[in-house]
């Protein structure tokens, strides 16, 4: 990839200017790359994390065309086909995607992004405002209420355990551990 994440950042910043949105994309780019190199893809983590970091482009200036913008504006930025086709392809079934997931990239994007906005609130209700010291008995009880965090689909939280051969119990695991790992950089890189 000829794009460096700093140009990438700044064109995700150019299409997205609510600090919520940036605080997404980088949570969803440490979470990327904690799992790339979690599940055997070390040699792969930059790409995972700029997928990860780019995912939303489209969302804050297109919500109601979310993944169908996106091509557009990442291929202005000078992302390749392989690239926006794995961006696109988190909201296959959704968004009007034709992007299917299918490379377990692809697959933990499309598991993992509503799951980190679900884990991100259920932080911010906590004492310490923190996933660091979250217990995956808390989050599943915070999962169980569908009025807490409506926006975050358990359904497809769901859908992208199954995707992965994975118990749903798994997920919600190394996504918190995930989180975990990048929390503070996050936090730095919005201060």
């Amino acid at each position: 990839m000829n794009i460096t994440r700093e140009e990438a950042l700044a064109l995700l910043k150019k299409h997205n200017r609510e600090v919520f949105h940036i605080i997404h994309a980088l949570t969803v780019e440490g979470v990327m790359r904690w799992y790339a190199n979690d599940l055997g893809f070390a040699d792969q983590a930059d790409y995972w994390a700029m997928v990860g970091l780019m995912h939303d482009i489209d969302f804050e200036e297109y919500p109601d065309e979310h993944c169908v913008r996106a091509p557009e504006l990442l291929r202005a930025g000078g992302f390749d086909d392989k690239f926006i086709a794995s961006v696109c392809s988190h909201g296959w079934g959704l968004t009007g995607s034709q992007h299917q997931p299918e490379h377990v990239m692809e697959k933990v994007l499309f598991a993992a992004d509503e799951l980190t906005g679900l884990i991100g609130a259920a932080a911010r209700m906590r004492p310490s405002k923190s996933c660091m010291d979250m217990e995956l008995s808390s989050l599943k009880k915070k999962f169980k209420d569908k009025k807490f965090a409506a926006g975050c689909s358990r359904d497809v939280i769901k859908q992208g355990a199954e995707k992965l051969g994975w118990e749903l119990d798994t997920l919600l695991e190394k996504t918190i551990e995930a989180m975990r790992s990048c929390e503070a950089e996050v936090a730095a890189q919005t201060e």
